[in-house]
């Protein structure tokens, strides 16, 4: 694109040296430079692929607030589990999956999740276990989204008679789960939930600033301040946002302004609590 831009420049404040044929010639130059600059914008927007983003669960990207406090709280203290298991629970976005990474990185954790659960994988790991491979901590994520009942009931029952710390997560607390098993339901009412609370204010900010730089999105301190207003205040919209306004840069090739956003995310906006504002260049 760049070279196309350099040489379509080049050719347009070139003094004309000839008439007539010459002059005609520079004109169907340009129009050809143009067409093949307008070719390669479209062919561009084709080639944006919906590649999925793989977020950071660093430990030092970790944001503390009080809508983790309590479960911070149960990771992190010496308050012990009863039958050493524990869940997490909370929408999507809360930071779920971040501190059931963590937690597993520091208990050297076997992490699983819910959705491939399967009674074959879980007496496998056991067994694996049994001939000395040491487990001593296990994480689901997600564990909600096993469909398999009798897995994770034989999960649950087997880490609490090995003394296994269980550390589960998903949407809704476990008691909440549909499940068929009677002695699934009893074992999940029984399990210690902790939620974690949608973000406030200052936490919706920074995540929404640290999703924005994990995809190398440049936007204007306005637009930033704009989208925080209008957005619904979930973490669950900000990581939708930032997923729409990443494919819509790439594919148009600009920048991310007040206007590509107002497109882009017109089903998600909310009615701006500072009333109309005017539409600013570059914003």
């Amino acid at each position: 694109m760049k070279t196309v831009m350099q040489d379509r420049g080049q050719r347009d404040f070139r003094p004309s040296l000839r008439q007539g044929g010459a002059t005609h010639k520079a004109v169907v130059e340009r129009t050809k430079l143009k067409t093949d600059e307008n070719a390669v914008a479209g062919v561009i927007g084709q080639l944006v692929l919906p590649f999925a983003h793989t977020p950071r669960f660093a430990a030092g990207d970790f944001v503390f607030s009080a809508s983790n406090a309590a479960a911070r709280s149960w990771l992190l203290g010496s308050t012990p589990w009863p039958e050493r298991r524990l869940a997490l629970w909370g929408a999507a976005g809360t930071g779920k999956t971040h501190m059931l990474e963590i937690w597993a990185r520091l208990h050297d954790a076997v992490l699983l999740h819910g959705g491939s659960l399967s009674h074959a994988h879980v007496t496998a790991l056991f067994a694996a276990r049994a001939t000395g491979v040491p487990v001593m901590a296990m994480v689901v994520d997600r564990a909600d989204e096993c469909t398999d009942e009798r897995a994770l009931l034989h999960l649950l029952n087997t880490a609490r008679e090995q003394g296994i710390a269980l550390l589960l997560g998903g949407r809704k607390a476990p008691a909440r789960w549909p499940v068929a098993l009677p002695d699934l339901a009893s074992r999940l009412r029984a399990t210690m939930a902790v939620a974690i609370r949608q973000p406030g204010d200052g936490l919706l900010r920074v995540l929404l600033l640290r999703l924005l730089a994990e995809r190398q999105i440049v936007v204007s301190q306005p637009v930033v301040e704009w989208l925080l207003r209008r957005l619904p205040r979930t973490a669950q919209a900000m990581q939708d946002a930032v997923d729409r306004l990443d494919h819509a840069a790439l594919a148009s090739g600009r920048p991310v302004t007040r206007a590509l956003a107002t497109r882009v995310l017109a089903d998600m906006l909310v009615a701006d609590a500072m009333g109309a504002m005017d539409m600013e260049p570059g914003t």
